[in-house]
């Protein structure tokens, strides 16, 4: 498109950065703070949970009862705009590749939207994983690089947990942890009678006020449509709106970027943006771009901003932007405690999410795959929603509801004593877990297909391996271990095998995608060096 057909606005900015989720967000408020000229680009629209979130309605209060659209996957009460499929903006699959689950957030916030809020360090063997399997590559950075910046955002996001002193994952600075319920609490007696260790969890939710921006956590458990008190980590809450109560931050919404734009020196300059709104293309300039827009997209910015001094797409001198793409590994399963049948009512929400998990166990040398996972849990009496959680199509009529075996189906009297009777008694279990990084599992521009910005889009390449697939069957047994030993009986997940991977989540679905833009201290082998800077872009950092 030529310059006469793009509106480039004058003003000169210290920073431009696309994306508003963690990464972007966080970038914005450092900078901001540091008294720096700030623009912040975001594809969605404005999001502010104080004002926009469903956090307090009651689920009736629904217009679809919970179900799901496009335009809000797990219903219109969950916080996150938009997820696998957005209207106009598609993505393909190359021939001979496993579906790859693309979820893309379009808001001020990304992704800290939607997710668990579960906030765990790195430890020092995940930096230097090749010198300990001889798979992958080491970091170019360690955790005692790291842990510094680790201790700032436990005291800037507010971090619940315990203090373990376990090799691999490292204390942070812990606001006190909920107490585990009753379903947990059970969860931890059976996985610890069997070597399956059980801790507090590690979550981004203020148990305890720790500045006058935000509140504290009473415990409504409906974290996942984003917190009217700010009481949980949100970048729009917690980073974006403090970064523009400085002065020091444009934010400009609806803004589809389509590639980083490099002067004659091929040294990045600002954005080539689309505005949603009225489809014209715009420039925003300044010293440094900064691109934060999830592994994926980032890796389609680069790979769209070619030119003569960058022919292959930017950063990519090396051609491995977009390569070694890799998501957590994914296996679930759940069940009910006839123990918990019938149960005494009383509230039991607690925050939004786990109150205990599993953190990274086993000596993998043990295993028959490297590296490991972590289980998270859930269960108990949460908020009554749109149906029963685990499907009465599954208890009734397959259990006796105070002592007596009905028939399944009913309604009325008698399918409201059933909801009652089972209500409280659901349990369940998912692993992630880290899959390595193959240089065969990658994205790149499909030479065809353009979205409605005519912006041309993604093409995925990806394969499980046998060490996946492995870690699932793991996942499975030791489920099905725990749950034998809490007397619980297994619902779903439990006849997976080897013909679906025994419940291996598709790539991508776990939403914890990564790689694509990779750092290292080598430019043959990677895009970006040890500051996240990129090798043979001056300007431009991911």
């Amino acid at each position: 498109m030529g310059d006469l057909q793009i509106k480039k606005q004058p003003k000169k900015y210290d920073a431009v950065i696309v994306g508003s989720g963690a990464g972007g967000g966080m970038a914005a408020y450092v900078l901001a703070n540091a008294g720096l000229k700030v623009c912040l680009l975001e594809a969605g629209a404005d999001y502010d949970p104080a004002k926009h979130s469903s956090q307090l309605k009651n689920p009736w209060e629904s217009p679809r009862r919970g179900a799901s659209t496009k335009f809000r996957p797990f219903g219109d009460f969950d916080g996150c705009f938009w997820g696998w499929e957005i209207d106009g903006e598609p993505y393909t699959m190359a021939e001979g590749s496993d579906k790859w689950d693309w979820w893309r957030a379009r808001m001020i916030g990304g992704r800290t939207n939607h997710w668990g809020r579960i906030s765990l360090r790195f430890g020092p063997k995940d930096f230097k994983r090749r010198s300990i399997d001889g798979l992958g590559d080491d970091w170019p950075i360690s955790y005692n690089d790291v842990k510094p910046y680790y201790d700032k955002i436990d005291k800037l996001l507010g971090v619940f947990g315990s203090v373990e002193g376990l090799e691999n994952d490292p204390d942070g600075i812990f606001l006190p942890p909920p107490k585990p319920r009753l379903h947990e609490l059970m969860i931890k007696k059976a996985a610890t009678g069997i070597g399956v260790p059980v801790i507090p969890s590690r979550l981004s939710i203020l148990t305890k006020q720790i500045n006058k921006e935000r509140g504290e956590c009473f415990y409504c458990a409906q974290c996942g449509r984003s917190c009217k008190a700010a009481a949980d980590f949100s970048s729009s809450s917690a980073l974006v709106q403090p970064a523009v109560r400085t002065g020091n931050v444009d934010v400009i919404t609806q803004a589809m970027a389509r590639e980083v734009i490099t002067n004659n020196e091929g040294i990045a300059t600002g954005i080539s943006y689309v505005d949603k709104t009225d489809m014209m293309e715009y420039q925003v300039s300044g010293r440094v771009v900064i691109l934060a827009a999830s592994a994926c997209e980032t890796a389609r910015l680069l790979l769209n901003s070619k030119s003569t001094r960058h022919p292959n797409g930017l950063a990519n001198s090396s051609n491995v932007v977009g390569k070694y793409l890799h998501d957590s590994t994914g296996a679930a399963l759940g069940g009910v405690l006839p123990e918990l049948f019938g149960r005494k009512r009383y509230n039991e929400d607690g925050v939004g999410g786990m109150h205990v998990y599993t953190p990274w166990w086993l000596d993998n040398k043990k295993l028959d795959f490297p590296r490991g996972y972590h289980i998270e849990y859930w269960g108990g009496m949460g908020q009554p929603a749109y149906g029963f959680g685990f499907g009465m199509q599954g208890m009734n009529g397959k259990y006796a509801v105070n002592g007596v075996k009905k028939e399944a189906g009913g309604y009325g009297t008698s399918l409201k004593e059933d909801v009652r009777y089972f209500y409280g008694a659901g349990v369940g279990m998912a692993g992630r877990g880290e899959a390595v990084p193959r240089i065969d599992n990658y994205c790149e521009i499909d030479p065809k297909v353009v979205d409605k910005y005519g912006i041309p889009v993604l093409r995925f390449h990806t394969t499980h391996s046998e060490y996946e697939i492995k870690q699932a069957k793991h996942m499975k047994e030791t489920f099905k271990e725990i749950m034998h030993e809490m007397g619980a009986i297994i619902t779903w997940g439990g006849d997976d095998d080897a013909s679906n991977n025994y419940g291996l989540a598709n790539p991508g679905n776990i939403i914890h995608e990564a790689g694509t833009a990779r750092m290292g201290n080598d430019k043959k082998t990677s895009a970006l060096n040890k500051w996240s800077q990129a090798q043979t872009v001056k300007h431009c950092f991911v």
